[in-house]
């Protein structure tokens, strides 16, 4: 195995470039940075469109078998809040991502996400504070909303309103990069 260490990003559309050039993706733009700044290390992206936590619990695995990482980057669990799945549940498959990811020897970096308001004052604090006590009961590094300081702008998004635009992932890069720089060792 070459002395790179590898860093994978594990997450949904947000993470795969969704509606936008893979090449303009905020992780295209996150190996770039890290091309830069921690040369030792290279970017893996296993993201699924559509992809919820339940998903990535089957198939974290084999991902991690495959990539070896020394940093895991968990963006998931927003399609879980658009389908209004038990929140119980996420935060579930979630500590299993993170527990695996552990298991396997990584470094976690949580992201979390946050939902419009219609979706009720209850479910909404409840899916937002899922991130939080994931992260804080396996004691991980947190993202608490990837898309902090431009969510309100609809700007920065796709006609679809969820989608967020390629002039909004240098946003999202720098938002993640602050939870994940302390990481790379």
């Amino acid at each position: 195995m070459a002395a790179e260490k590898s860093i994978l990003v594990f997450g949904d559309s947000l993470s795969a470039a969704y509606g936008i050039a893979q090449s303009r993706g905020w992780v295209a733009l996150l190996d770039e940075r890290v091309k830069r700044e921690r040369p030792h290390y290279s970017v893996a992206n296993a993201s699924v469109s559509g992809e919820t936590t339940a998903g990535g619990r089957a198939r974290i695995d084999a991902t991690l078998a495959r990539f070896h990482p020394a940093v895991v980057i968990v963006e998931l669990g927003g399609n879980d809040g658009l389908r209004g799945m038990p929140v119980s549940e996420m935060k579930a498959n979630l500590g299993a991502i993170v527990e695996r990811s552990q298991k396997a020897g990584a470094r976690v970096l949580v992201v979390g996400m946050k939902l419009p308001p219609n979706y009720g004052e209850e479910y909404t604090r409840a899916f937002e504070d899922a991130f939080v006590d994931v992260a804080k009961r396996y004691r991980v590094a947190l993202v608490p909303f990837m898309l902090e300081g431009f969510a309100e702008k609809p700007e920065y998004f796709q006609p679809d309103h969820i989608h967020p635009t390629a002039e909004a992932q240098a946003l999202i890069l720098e938002r993640v990069w602050q939870g994940l720089r302390p990481l790379l060792k």
